[in-house]
């Protein structure tokens, strides 16, 4: 804090400044940014909007009406209906220098409508789209032509949101400048724009100070060292001698007790490159009490200066308290921090703020916040491994600065692998990884990703979703194990991948999203955030099962679904559902993690803000997601705390719950990143996993003549728009929330990896390319990238069919040579007519690591996976589902062919049963009459099928008593009988019913199923 009395150090800083000022800057022209006189869009104008009724028409008209405007001016007219939010943007493909001006200038011609519209400018970052946003606003107040001039000085940050990859610094700093953004009201209305400018001469720029941390934690009789830097608006050297006066202020830490107070002043010469720094120290004293953690301001000045924007603070370290001694047990070392706690400490760490929206990184001591996230796409402004190790040791930084030093815990949706940041593992999604069967390889990739993870400082995963999708049309399909909920309990194992190695994982969506209604949704969704229509009976069967595996395995956190649940008495928001999270989850099952709340989901909930705050915390929501509104939600849990509106005893148990993963997590005694990690994030070791499981997860539909696999030595015409395309094979939530097309980080497309394969290679993604003189065609299609309702059937024009161009590349290959199709898709698609095709594959999609596509398609592994989704025969069907009363698929849940030889698969299988208990060795007996060599043609494959059946199905009963055999064993048992229902083609009801009795650990019903279907 400044004292209105001017101390000696500020006075001579002052006389050294005003002898030594920099002469006045040139006047500026002024500069336009975009004007409207050609007959289209200026290059880089563009319209956005929530959806696409709400996304303004924007045209260039004739409009000679503006004062001063030549008779052949024209502008752009903006016709909007906004529902939530819309606008235009324009977005500069180079970014300008601002920084000689004094502030931005538009004409707007309104209708005098009393609505306020906002308008941001974009500043620094890598681009338009990863600019830090500043804002202001004008009131539409004015019936005809007006000018808007606002100086630079009245812009603030956007509180409420800010792109990822976004500085976060706070600073308009001018010098980079990518454009602008108007943001229309949420009504209907037309306006014009024309001649957008920045103009006027800016006003002296003073020298930046800054120091190099804006926390300085320290121990008591420690010394902290204080480095100043000063920093030119041009970035060139200094003008002219400056002194920067320095001081300790006044804080909690009391002077000549807790620390000796300085004062001084560092000079830095004329001639001083930017961004040089010169230092002090301040040293602590000990005074020998217990104590909490006290703060020393430091307070720089010097005319002609900016100081920084927040007050840096050395911090003396809170010690000899119990809550910090890591030898107590953790129950203890909460109940005495809870016994600490103030309300409003208390209230913080019920809060998660997005890193993006922070007024200033500040706002984490100020709001006592406990939790960050990055959403999708949220990331620093260069994304690399260690850039989010420093931006989230700097947010760790901030934490230690409160009275207690309670650690921030810091999420992220690394759903598959650590999808946020560019060149890291990325995995198949779970879609893929369901189509494995291999519960192992899930926790592999589970521990591949907490790896990569923690690595950049992130301590809490937004993962694994659990949720049991039933709907093809559903935009999160591909987030899902599968339709099955014993599948999905079955790969629960990415749980202990994640949390025995360091990450807190996250089981969600807690519960029923797989299972919403089409057209129940409301907005612009069809069927993600629906309802739920079902009875509980039917709900714990189906998607409660894996949620209960997920508490025996002692998941840390769970999020409940945007959805809602009807029982029959109408639907219940989950963020409102006290019966599912506070009598189910935590009661009955048992769970002793925190619920942290998706979104702004709470917001869902019907009622105004206070009662959505009531309601979720009472229903048992112990952290709430609000991502922009942490001043709001915090202000108004405190009020509902006072007046009785939540007990504090409910605040206490969130509060315990949240603290206790804490304290597991080792965050009290290692908050920052463990940067041994970082070499390691996207590692050929790493990457070998992905790979793996990606060519595990594909699955062989159709193989007429065995095409497959390929020999390496043909020669291979490519097509397909998924064929060259890593953006694509790796689907939404892969850098950006929604992903991309196209080269948006570092892997291997199918294309590469085939390459890689086969001796020759001819690729054209519309097949326009000479066909002749090839062996074989390898057409890749399916779907662009998609997340959540975006890709609900229905929105954004998604359907379930092949888009033309793929369909039209397909008929072409296959017309004119023999050809497999693979399908890069996040769910089944409608194919068409495949008469013409001879190998059919699910690829679903597959990540980063094409290579593992390409191993099973030219043999270098077999083909051994397995629909986690009925493959419906047509749209109309849709939902299909493993158990339904009519069940007439393409081809049926659990499907898949295998190029492996199903005598070596069974051989395996009694080698290692032998070594097991007494029934895995009467099932290895049994499988000696199935592995007699007259059982078998030359090429693996099952001669005798009674025979063979019938010791399978006897092995089979034996290996549901033993207690040492593993699912491998059992799955190659029932494999083999799979291969012979799978040849005859029939009862796809039954070949279906057998994977789910499998994945539920009844081997015997599997077999007999089978046998049943091969008749």
């Amino acid at each position: 804090m400044f004292r209105l009395r001017t101390p000696l150090w500020a006075a001579v800083a002052l006389v050294a400044a005003l002898v030594t000022a920099p002469p006045a800057q040139a006047a500026a022209e002024p500069l336009t940014v975009t004007d409207f006189e050609a007959t289209t869009l200026p290059a880089g104008v563009s319209a956005w909007g929530n959806d696409t009724a709400s996304t303004p028409a924007l045209t260039v008209e004739p409009d000679a009406t503006r004062p001063g405007a030549p008779t052949t001016n024209r502008v752009l007219k903006a016709v909007y209906n906004v529902s939530q939010w819309g606008g235009w943007s324009h977005d500069l493909t180079t970014a300008q220098d601002w920084s000689a001006y004094e502030g931005f200038s538009f004409w707007v011609k309104g209708t005098g409508s009393g609505q306020k519209v906002f308008f941001e400018i974009k500043d620094g970052g890598g681009g338009a789209g990863s600019s830090e946003l500043f804002e202001s606003s004008f009131t539409d107040d004015t019936a005809g032509w007006r000018q808007v001039q606002v100086p630079f000085s009245g812009f603030t940050r956007r509180g409420d949101y800010q792109p990822g990859g976004a500085p976060t610094d706070g600073q308009l700093d001018l010098v980079a400048m990518w454009g602008y953004s108007m943001r229309l009201p949420a009504a209907s209305g037309t306006l014009f724009w024309d001649d957008v400018q920045v103009y006027g001469t800016a006003p002296p720029r003073p020298v930046r100070l800054a120091t190099d941390k804006p926390v300085y934690p320290v121990n008591e009789k420690g010394t902290a060292e204080v480095r100043v830097s000063v920093t030119t608006a041009t970035g060139g050297p200094l003008p002219a001698d400056l002194a920067v006066g320095y001081r300790t202020g006044t804080g909690t830490a009391t002077p000549g007790q807790d620390y000796t107070p300085v004062e001084g002043t560092l000079t830095f010469p004329a001639g001083t490159a930017s961004g040089s720094a010169k230092a002090f120290t301040v040293k602590t004293l000990a005074d020998g009490a217990a104590e909490v953690a006290e703060t020393i301001p430091i307070e720089l000045s010097g005319t002609g200066t900016r100081p920084p924007a927040e007050t840096p603070a050395i911090v003396i370290n809170a010690h000899g308290l119990p809550y910090l001694d890591a030898r107590k047990p953790v129950k203890q070392r909460v109940a005495d921090l809870l016994g600490r706690m103030s309300t409003e400490e208390k209230v913080g760490q019920m809060t998660q703020a997005e890193r993006g929206a922070l007024g200033s990184p500040n706002d984490i001591a100020t709001y006592l916040l406990g939790s960050l996230l990055s959403g999708g796409g949220s990331t620093p402004a260069t994304n690399t491994p260690k850039a989010w190790a420093d931006m989230i040791d700097g947010f760790q930084l901030r934490a230690q600065q409160t009275r207690l030093q309670i650690p921030l815990i810091y999420g992220v949706d690394a759903v598959h692998g650590h999808n946020n940041v560019v060149g890291a593992t990325i995995f198949p999604h779970n879609v893929g990884l369901g189509a494995t069967r291999d519960a192992d390889l899930v926790e592999q990739a589970g521990k591949v990703t907490a790896k990569e993870v923690k690595a950049t400082g992130i301590p809490w995963d937004f993962a694994p979703c659990l949720c049991v999708s039933r709907d093809d049309r559903w935009g999160r399909a591909y987030e899902s194990f599968g339709e099955d909920p014993a599948l999905v309990s079955r790969l629960t194992t990415i749980i202990d991948g994640l949390q025995d190695n360091g990450v807190l994982a996250t089981a969600k969506h807690y519960v029923g999203d797989g299972g919403t209604t089409y057209g129940s949704s409301t907005g612009d969704y069809k069927i993600d955030q629906g309802v739920t229509q079902l009875t509980r009976e039917q709900l714990a069967a189906i998607h409660l099962a894996p949620f209960a595996e997920a508490v025996k395995r002692g998941v840390g956190s769970v999020m409940p679904s945007f959805s809602s649940v009807d029982f029959g008495q109408g639907p219940l928001k989950m963020h409102a559902h006290k019966e599912l999270i506070t009598d189910v989850l935590k009661g009955r099952l048992g769970f002793k993690g925190f619920v942290i709340s998706d979104w702004q989901a709470i917001d869902q909930i019907p009622g105004d803000y206070p009662s959505d705050v009531r309601t979720s915390i009472n229903a048992g929501l112990d952290m709430i997601m609000v991502p922009y509104a942490y001043p709001l939600f915090t202000s108004t849990l405190k009020a509902e705390i006072a007046a009785g509106g939540v007990p504090m005893a409910r605040i206490d148990d969130a509060v315990s719950r949240i603290l206790t993963q804490k304290f597991r997590l080792g965050l009290f005694e290692h908050p920052y990143a463990d940067r041994s990690g970082i070499g390691d994030v996207g590692s050929a070791a790493h990457r070998a996993v992905a790979r793996t499981a990606a060519a595990k997860s594909q699955v062989l539909l159709k193989n007429e003549d065995r095409l497959l696999p390929l020999r390496r030595d043909a020669k291979v015409y490519v097509a397909g728009s998924n064929a060259d395309d890593l953006g694509n094979q790796s689907g939404g939530w892969t850098i950006t929330w929604q992903g991309s097309s196209g080269p948006i980080t570092q892997g291997t497309t199918i294309l590469s990896a085939i390459r890689g394969r086969a001796a020759s290679v001819t690729y054209s993604a519309d097949a326009s390319a000479p066909l002749a003189g090839h062996d074989v065609g390898v057409v890749v299609v399916g779907e662009k990238p998609y997340a959540e309702g975006q890709g609900d059937v229905g929105v954004n024009g998604h359907t379930l069919d092949l888009s033309a161009a793929d369909r039209a590349a397909i008929d072409r290959v296959c017309g004119a040579m023999k050809c497999a199709v693979l399908v890069v898709s996040g769910r089944p698609l409608l194919l068409g007519d495949l008469s013409k095709v001879k190998a059919l594959v699910a690829s679903w999609l597959p990540g980063t690591e094409g290579a593992g596509v390409a191993d099973p398609l030219f043999g270098a592994v077999p083909y051994t996976g397995r629909l986690p989704f009925t493959w419906f025969r047509t749209a109309e069907q849709v939902p299909i589902n493993v158990g339904d009363a009519t069940y007439d698929p393409l081809y049926p849940y659990g499907w898949g062919l295998r190029t492996d030889r199903a005598r070596d698969r069974l051989k395996a299988a009694y080698d290692r049963l032998s070594g097991g208990d007494g029934a895995s060795r009467a099932a290895s007996a049994a499988l000696l009459v199935a592995l007699l060599g007259n059982n078998w043609n030359a090429d693996g494959s099952v001669r005798q099928t009674r025979v063979v059946l019938g010791a399978i199905g006897t092995a089979a009963a034996l290996l549901d008593r033993s207690k040492t055999d593993a699912y491998a064993q059992d799955d190659a048992v029932v494999s083999v009988a799979r291969d012979i229902a799978q040849t005859t083609g029939r009862r796809p009801d039954l070949q279906a019913s057998a994977d789910h009795e499998l994945a539920a650990g009844n081997v015997h019903k599997a077999v007999e199923l089978l046998t049943q279907a091969a008749r």
